[in-house]
């Protein structure tokens, strides 16, 4: 086997070295040449290309230079918002994770010469929020996506719609508190003097619980006197009405705990969250920068990550891509289809589903698994269910 030769240990020493990143005192920007040392780089330096390249710069230098600092930007920031999104992170974390690609573009051929000036140049340009601490520059990518934006305002919208449907509730229960505080008032009870007209006669009471009080007046001579029969009825009218007060009382508390309780379960089922992926879901990619092949494509979810990522499994090509849920949109099957219900009270749930209403944009599933099976759930959101795989 010659020295030459493609399978030699050098060789394959060679292209090993060669993957990997060399030192930056022996990269040239202009001719995006790596040598390996010294004396390679000086070689380079000689060369009649590397010559031309020079001649070339010293015509526009400043051309060149922002060539290089507009591409060292773009991709800084792509890597950021794609690794990072809008989470606070240190700079040097990005820029390490950055400068691991071995075709980057170096940052002594920019307009920046160190990582801290660039990184104060992100934030007065507003590309990103930009903070000193003790432990160095931390930067937060701010996401001007109109897509995002849109994100947000409905999200604000939706946390302003809850807010409101506290206070209503709020105010419900203050006007049943109110309520059952009106009839409270104990009535007090009227003394009269029990007056008899013989010494002899003698008066009994048997009080019966759920019954009427009788009277039983046993007389030799003649029967009650009639300021005790008076005291007796108005005893009786008394307990009467007190017994009828106490249970309108409880019927009027009663319904009001089963008002709050309904509108409670009623609260629940409209809770939202703002990530809605789950797995064994078909979804359709609606971003365009993954270019046609994917554009308004179906994929079903194989995993989510950290509630807003999701790894999904193309239908037709079966390609794997992972992709936020900004970038997918959800699939409405035909009527007579089992869906998963993705937010609201009912998360989590399977159904199938009933009906479409087009102008309101919703539909009328029934649930078919869990404890709640059977329940039929109208108007719910197109964006809140999804088609099962």
């Amino acid at each position: 086997m010659g020295k030459s030769d493609f399978l030699s240990p050098k060789a394959i020493a060679n292209r090993i070295k060669s993957k990997g990143l060399q030192k930056l005192r022996w990269y040239c920007q202009m001719c995006q040449k790596q040598c390996r040392d010294e004396n390679g780089f000086k070689c380079h330096c000689m060369s009649e290309s590397h010559q031309r390249q020079l001649l070339l710069a010293s015509e526009n230098p400043q051309q060149f230079m922002d060539y290089f600092s507009e591409e060292f930007r773009n991709d800084f920031l792509e890597l950021l918002r794609r690794r990072f999104g809008t989470k606070r992170v240190h700079n040097n974390i990005v820029y390490n994770e950055y400068i691991s690609h071995r075709e980057h573009i170096h940052m002594n051929a920019t307009q920046w010469e160190t990582l801290t000036d660039f990184t104060k140049w992100l934030g007065r340009e507003g590309l990103c929020k930009v903070d000193e601490t003790p432990k160095g520059w931390y930067i937060q990518y701010i996401d001007r996506d109109p897509e995002t934006i849109r994100r947000q305002q409905e999200q604000e919208r939706k946390k302003k719609q809850d807010l409101d449907d506290e206070e209503k509730t709020a105010k419900f229960i203050e006007q049943q508190v109110r309520r059952g505080l009106e009839g409270k008032e104990v009535e007090k009870p009227v003394y009269t003097e029990l007056n008899r007209e013989n010494d002899e006669e003698k008066v009994a009471f048997n009080l019966n619980k759920g019954a009427s009080t009788s009277i039983a007046a046993s007389s030799k001579t003649s029967g009650l006197g009639p300021n005790a029969l008076k005291m007796v009825e108005g005893a009786v009218k008394r307990k009467e009405s007190a017994h009828s007060s106490g249970q309108s009382k409880e019927k009027k508390k009663k319904s009001a705990l089963d008002e709050i309780m309904e509108l409670e379960e009623e609260k629940k089922r409209t809770a939202r969250r703002d990530y809605w992926l789950q797995p064994e879901i078909v979804v359709k990619i609606v971003t365009k920068k993954l270019g046609e092949k994917y554009h308004r494509k179906k994929a079903v979810v194989k995993e989510v990550i950290d509630k807003y990522t999701a790894v999904v499994k193309m239908i037709d090509s079966g390609d794997k891509l992972k992709l936020d849920q900004t970038h997918l949109e959800t699939v409405i099957p035909a009527p007579g289809k089992k869906v998963m219900v993705l937010n609201g009270g009912y998360r989590g749930n399977e159904g199938i589903l009933e009906s479409i209403n087009e102008k309101r944009f919703s539909a009328t599933i029934v649930i078919d698994s869990g404890p709640l099976k059977g329940r039929r759930v109208e108007d719910i959101l197109y964006e809140d269910i999804s088609k099962l795989a």
